[in-house]
């Protein structure tokens, strides 16, 4: 098991890719706490994985909020009394709309979600980790964050600073016994976010949200999209000690969608 013994948590697991990585981890050894803001959702993975003979707890809350992120952080200590791993997964896409056509308030909506939730949950986890000398921190980027992609302005920006969020943590922590990488997935087609983008995109361009997602295939060198559960497996690697000389990097789940 990659990840025995170690305690996780998964902002963003009720569903899709955190979901995955929910049960991915669990599979791999490691006590795992879902966290989203739908209560009903992280509960259903946790029992999944208690059921599965694995060990979970569920926690409803916002990392939009401070309040929010500290709930998190709390409930993690109070269940596995500490944090070895933290995957910021959280997030959401918001606007398929021209920047122009975005209000302020849009934006500041996906960049608290994306990137401010990360930033705060990190800071609650480093000092821990710093203590014990032992952490790893993942932020779920995007290819969003590497290539040029219209009708998304405040995903694609918020992506890109979780990048330089996760390098410059890297390299603040380097040589203490923490690493933070980043996922940067491709389009993963059976998520509720891909559905999302391929309904305003066609709406845009006066197409089927099928033949949006299709021609998105056409530009990845695997012919299709990812799945959520090869982005599961991607995290686990990098978060486990067979990844001990990997930090401050965005590795690419893309199928071969973008190169650098």
């Amino acid at each position: 098991m990659l990840l025995k013994g170690q305690r996780a948590i998964i902002t963003g697991g009720g569903r899709g890719i955190g979901r995955a990585i929910a049960l991915r981890f669990a599979d791999e050894g490691a006590a795992v706490l879902v966290a989203a803001r739908t209560g009903a959702e992280v509960e259903a993975v946790a029992e999944e994985i208690r059921a599965a003979g694995g060990k979970a707890a569920s926690v409803a809350a916002d990392v939009t909020q401070q309040a929010g992120c500290e709930r998190i952080y709390r409930t993690a200590m109070e269940e596995f009394d500490g944090v070895d791993i933290l995957v910021n997964n959280a997030g959401i896409f918001g606007p398929v709309e021209a920047a122009q056509n975005i209000s302020a308030e849009e934006w500041d909506a996906v960049m608290a979600a994306n990137l401010r939730g990360a930033f705060v949950m990190s800071r609650l986890v480093i000092p821990g980790m710093l203590e014990r000398a032992r952490g790893v921190i993942l932020n779920l980027s995007s290819v969003a964050a590497k290539m040029a992609f219209g009708y998304n302005a405040p995903y694609a920006a918020s992506k890109a600073g979780l990048v330089a969020l996760t390098r410059t943590l890297a390299a603040e922590t380097s040589g203490r016994g923490l690493r933070v990488n980043a996922l940067c997935p491709g389009p993963v087609p059976e998520t509720k976010m891909s559905q999302e983008i391929g309904k305003g995109l066609g709406r845009i361009f006066g197409l089927e949200p099928e033949a949006v997602l299709d021609g998105a295939m056409k530009g990845i060198l695997q012919g299709r999209g990812q799945t959520a559960s090869e982005v599961a497996a991607a995290a686990a690697f990098l978060c486990s000690d067979e990844a001990a000389a990997i930090t401050g990097q965005a590795l690419n789940v893309d199928g071969g969608m973008a190169f650098y």
